[in-house]
């Protein structure tokens, strides 16, 4: 199996061609078609080949796709032993990162699309909760494209989607929903404006200081201080000063 798959990722064997069959496969590695059988149900599992029920040939070789690690993670994001507050420090990280790269890197056409996103987003507050918070997640993910750094989307990704009930509970629970929501469209726009003006200090500072005050009453004053902490030290890649020492 790790034969394969290096043979694979190195290029060996690429996209749409086959391996060889099970009894070449077999008599290569001097196994049995069980052992062989098992390799190749795992690399199928890992998203790297594709067998064909009844066809002759060997699996067929799938172009490298970033499924599996989403996959991984969505896994590990999902389980009690992380807790809340490394997930949102994971979190705050990779989205003042996301609004950096964004504000660095985007194209006219990738703005046009957060852009389009933000009004989304001002138009889903006259509708419901639910729908206000797929269009919040809609404009993070426009933006974590802009960032064209493909590790970035998957992670916040990923993380979003675990936090996911947690926005449309806070919004639920809140006394004033209206204005909950009204304050994180400004935010929004005051960070897209960050990212319209290629200002990625500015546009990471906002996003990061949106979430830790978005999210800073779930979690205990030990944990904001935690939060706090990190938001100070930040380096430059996710849009902070580094606090003198």
């Amino acid at each position: 199996m790790e034969q394969v798959e290096m043979a694979i990722l190195s290029g060996k064997a690429r996209p749409g061609e086959h391996l060889p069959s099970e009894r070449e496969l077999m008599g290569q590695f001097a196994v049995s078609r069980s052992t062989v059988r098992e390799a190749l149900r795992v690399l199928e599992s890992h998203g790297l080949v594709q067998s064909r029920p009844g066809d002759p040939n060997g699996p067929i070789v799938l172009p490298i796709s970033s499924a599996p690690l989403q996959k991984s993670m969505t896994r590990l994001a999902s389980t009690q032993s992380l807790t809340l507050v490394e997930l949102l420090q994971f979190r705050i990280l990779l989205e003042g990162t996301s609004a950096f790269l964004a504000a660095e890197q985007r194209t006219k056409e990738q703005l046009a699309k957060m852009e389009s996103a933000l009004e989304d987003l001002i138009s889903s507050a006259d509708q419901t909760q639910t729908e206000f918070s797929r269009a919040d997640l809609a404009f993070h993910e426009a933006m974590a494209e802009a960032s064209q750094n493909t590790l970035v989307q998957i992670c916040a990704q990923v993380v979003r989607g675990v936090t996911l009930d947690l926005i449309t509970g806070k919004v639920a629970r809140s006394e004033a929903p209206d204005d909950l929501m009204q304050s994180w469209i400004q935010r929004h726009t005051n960070v897209l404006d960050a990212i319209r003006k290629k200002d990625g200090l500015t546009a990471a500072a906002l996003m990061r200081r949106d979430l830790y005050d978005y999210y800073a009453p779930y979690v205990t004053e030990e944990e904001q201080q935690r939060l706090r902490r990190m938001m100070e030290d930040a380096g430059p890649a996710t849009g902070g000063a580094r606090k003198a020492r």
